[in-house]
């Protein structure tokens, strides 16, 4: 997938998303299904995964290339990312990493804090994706709590799958 196509997959998944979430009524913003986290807590947990994404990506890349190395591999495809996701998913059983662990639940004053930052991060993403280049999309690496060290690139895509994998779960269960 080249890097204005993952730029545009990002823009129309944290479109969605956000639409799906302004639409929704302020009270449904704090309440999920038993034991579930609520709306807001998935958006907060899509911030936490984008922001240090993007913090990465402004590092300079000798920096990146020193701290996590470089990839031995050929990058995987957009299908395979996500299906290999969705199977670490099923190990873990709902288990969740760094911020989002013992996450709290964001108040309706926060709301549109946490919607207008989920806007600018997915922006500054999309840039970054589409300024980087080839060569270091394919060869820089960056670790993931759930799938291991993975090329800039697929880490990327992960990001656009991550965000329509938590709007389809709002959608379906909210």
């Amino acid at each position: 997938m080249d890097k204005d196509a993952i730029a545009d997959l990002i823009e129309e998944k944290n479109e969605a998303l956000i639409n799906w979430l302004s639409n929704q009524e302020d009270d449904n913003w704090l309440n999920g299904p038993d034991g579930k986290w609520t709306p807001g807590q998935h958006a907060l947990h899509l911030l936490h995964s984008i922001k240090p994404l993007n913090n990465a990506l402004s590092l300079p890349k000798f920096v990146l290339r020193y701290k996590f190395g470089k990839s031995n591999r050929n990058v995987r495809d957009y299908s395979t990312v996500t299906n290999r996701y969705q199977e670490r998913l099923k190990d873990v059983k709902g288990k969740t990493y760094g911020p989002s662990k013992n996450m709290k639940i964001p108040t309706v004053s926060e709301k549109q804090y946490i919607l207008n930052r989920l806007q600018v991060e997915g922006k500054k993403l999309q840039y970054k994706t589409r300024k980087i280049s080839n060569k270091n999309l394919d060869n820089l690496i960056l670790p993931h709590p759930l799938m291991g060290k993975m090329p800039i690139r697929e880490i990327i895509m992960w990001t656009a799958h991550h965000i329509e994998h938590h709007t389809n779960t709002l959608k379906d269960k909210y």
